[in-house]
């Protein structure tokens, strides 16, 4: 049984970067689905940036509602918590975010470094592009060739979306659909079909939708 009815996270590993006072800061952000990803995710980007002087990070993680940040030598509550505010206030989770720093030789002071690095998380956050992730069925329905063109038109418009047909002397139809929407599609289903057909929900997982309403 999943937890949620939705929640948000990053839709891809992706990075962007700024300079302030001839300071660099490189963002990477990735999504991930356990502490452990996280952690290797960040020795990843330390190792390639070994020679940097700072490489803070900061990750939520939904199972278990783990968050963690360092500030890596920066000073304390100018880096990581800055970093872990980004994916809060956004509410995003199973994210990490790593802020890399070559330092430029000019001090940035405590609110310069809050702003630079809050900048630069936020800057890969959005290249990593924010989605929601709502929970569905996966559904399959079987119906003959006559009625193929209504059910697969009355998915789309209930919110659902096909992910596969198979045609043999039947069709065979794998969809997937809200799971708060299910029972309503199914009423509507059996309206459209006298009552002769019903779709049979396999699973449940999370998928990328946008919020509606239908």
């Amino acid at each position: 049984m999943l937890s949620y009815e939705s929640y948000k996270t990053v839709e891809k590993e992706a990075n962007d970067e700024l300079t302030e006072k001839r300071s660099r800061f490189i963002g990477y952000c990735k999504p991930v689905k356990t502490e452990e990803e996280a952690i290797q995710y960040i020795n990843s980007i330390k190792s390639k940036h070994w020679d940097a002087r700072h490489n803070v990070y900061a990750y939520c993680i939904q199972e278990g509602q783990i968050k963690r940040y360092s500030d890596d030598g920066e000073p304390q509550g100018t880096a990581g918590v800055p970093v872990l505010e980004v994916l809060t206030k956004n509410r995003i989770t199973d994210v990490v975010v790593v802020v890399t720093r070559y330092f430029g030789g000019i001090l940035l002071g405590t609110g310069g470094l809050v702003r630079a690095y809050s900048a630069s998380a936020k800057k890969a956050v959005e290249a990593a592009n924010i989605i929601n992730m709502i929970r569905c069925s996966v559904c399959t329905l079987v119906c003959d060739y006559n009625r193929y063109g209504k059910v697969s038109s009355l998915i789309p418009q209930s919110g659902g979306i096909i992910d596969e047909s198979s045609f043999g002397s039947d069709v065979s139809i794998t969809f997937h659909i809200r799971s708060d929407y299910l029972e309503r599609f199914n009423r509507l289903l059996a309206d459209a079909t006298c009552g002769e057909l019903c779709s049979n929900a396999e699973y449940e997982d999370y998928f990328a939708m946008e919020e509606q309403q239908v």
